[in-house]
């Protein structure tokens, strides 16, 4: 609690979240059903009442509260700002806590409420430290989970999003045949689920991130969730980049173009490896704060969610699979509460699966149907390898003579059965270029420097590896 300083940085929305037993389920559905022909980037309207923001009236005198007992010293139109919302909606419940004698007026600039200095009072502190027990959440107000839901369903991308010239000019720079990208149009912009599988160093992750360049338009997402009284944080710095920083605090206190509990973002593009397990994808309680984190899939709806390396998690990849069957299908996700009540919300972030292993290593011909999509991505052609090598060395500014590429595949390939990776080119090249900087030779590459830069990427043993 002495920890003041986090008012100081940018608002985080710690997790809470209350239960609710939802046996069956009743409506998921309720979170699908979007008209293609709706834009995905209207701005969340800026709720007028108290009741436009799905919020109890006392879940908002809370959090004037506490930011009150962490801030000290507030203005008016600054405690708005805080939490997100106009200062008109509460304005109200500010005069309503004078009344109750939590808090009071230190000063005023003459203005109104709006320029006010409002404070706790000694009771006011008490009744904030005993909201503290409950959970430590600041930070704009809280979304519910029905505004949210209807915000994720709103910003889908419209049928017919993505384009064939779109879709090529975010892979621009990498060197993949027509073929290729007949099939990773359609699983993109589908939305669903892609497995992407083949030899490691083929650029499997390099290809799926790519992914990530297909859409720049803005969404909103907002900094924090509720249910029935509790908090759920999806803000994170670490995926979420913020484009709205820079706006004015004035001018959102007082004239807001979109509700002030939302941020604006481009579409997350969440990356987890072989670090991810199953506690990972449900919600997360901090035992300190009292508040619930949102797992990762949450956290990338309306974006793309890449799980790399599937099948080396700590989860077995049935397990990952099974955790998402109903998701997957059903565009919803169930979440477990510490009370051992489930929230339902929506599912939509693009699920892409990038694999090293043999997809029957991963599971079965039932688990394997769930991924709507799949692509093996092969070695490159010598075609393919020799224009990976070209673009490598122009855009390193580094010569080399004619011919010089099917000698080294001649020697270091042909001759001893070894395939073709699209990763060889950068690898080789690097180490070229490292030893021509340490020998201080010219800057060109020649055949001995290209043998010396092959021996030293590669084992001896595996020379002859298929």
């Amino acid at each position: 609690m002495e920890n003041s300083s986090i008012l100081e940085q940018e608002p985080v929305c710690p997790p809470v979240i209350s239960e609710e037993a939802v046996p069956g389920n009743s409506k998921p559905e309720v979170f699908g059903k979007s008209n293609p022909l709706e834009r995905h980037d209207r701005a969340p309207g800026v709720p007028e009442t108290i009741e436009g923001t799905g919020l109890p009236a006392s879940t908002i005198e809370q959090l004037i509260l506490k930011t009150l007992y962490f801030r000290g010293e507030v203005f008016g139109r600054d405690l708005a700002t805080a939490l997100g919302l106009k200062f008109s909606l509460i304005d109200g419940l500010i005069e309503m806590l004078k009344l109750q004698h939590l808090v009071q007026v230190k000063r005023s600039l003459g203005m109104g409420s709006v320029t006010a200095v409002i404070v706790l009072t000694d009771t006011g502190r008490n009744r904030a430290r005993d909201y503290l027990e409950n959970n430590q959440y600041i930070g704009p107000a809280p979304v519910p989970i029905s505004q949210y839901a209807e915000m994720v369903r709103r910003q889908r991308p419209v049928e017919g999003w993505l384009t064939k010239e779109a879709l090529e000019a975010a892979y621009r720079h990498m060197v993949l045949t027509p073929r290729i990208l007949s099939q990773v149009g359609p699983a993109a912009s589908s939305g669903n689920s892609f497995l992407i599988y083949g030899k490691p160093g083929d650029g499997k992750t390099y290809l799926a991130e790519a992914l990530a360049k297909l859409d720049d338009s803005v969404i909103y997402l907002p900094y924090a969730l509720e249910f029935q009284g509790a908090v759920i944080q999806i803000y994170d710095p670490i995926y979420h980049h913020r484009i709205d920083a820079q706006e004015s605090s004035a001018v959102i206190a007082l004239e807001p173009s979109y509700d002030g509990r939302f941020f604006k973002c481009k579409r997350p593009f969440i990356v987890s490896g072989g670090e991810l397990t199953l506690d990972m994808l449900d919600l997360s309680l901090n035992p300190a704060s009292k508040v619930y984190e949102a797992p990762l899939q949450l956290k990338a709806n309306n974006g793309i969610y890449l799980i790399d390396d599937f099948g080396r998690q700590k989860a077995t990849p049935a397990e990952v699979l099974n955790r998402w069957i109903v998701p997957m299908e059903r565009r919803v996700d169930y979440l477990n509460l510490r009370s051992g009540g489930k929230m339902v919300v929506p599912f939509e972030a693009f699920l892409v699966f990038s694999t090293n292993l043999n997809p029957e290593q991963l599971g079965d011909e039932a688990f394997l149907r769930r991924i709507q999509y799949k692509m093996l991505l092969r070695g490159p052609a010598l075609s393919e390898f020799l224009e990976i090598f070209d673009r490598f060395c122009k855009s390193k500014g580094l010569p080399y003579p004619e011919g010089m590429v099917e000698r080294l595949i001649e020697r270091h390939y042909q001759k001893t059965g070894k395939r073709f990776r699209r990763c060889h080119p950068r690898d080789i090249l690097s180490h070229a270029i490292n030893l021509l900087h340490f020998e201080k030779l010219p800057f060109a590459l020649t055949d001995e420097v290209l043998d010396r830069a092959f021996e030293s990427c590669f084992l001896e043993e595996n020379e002859a590896e298929a």
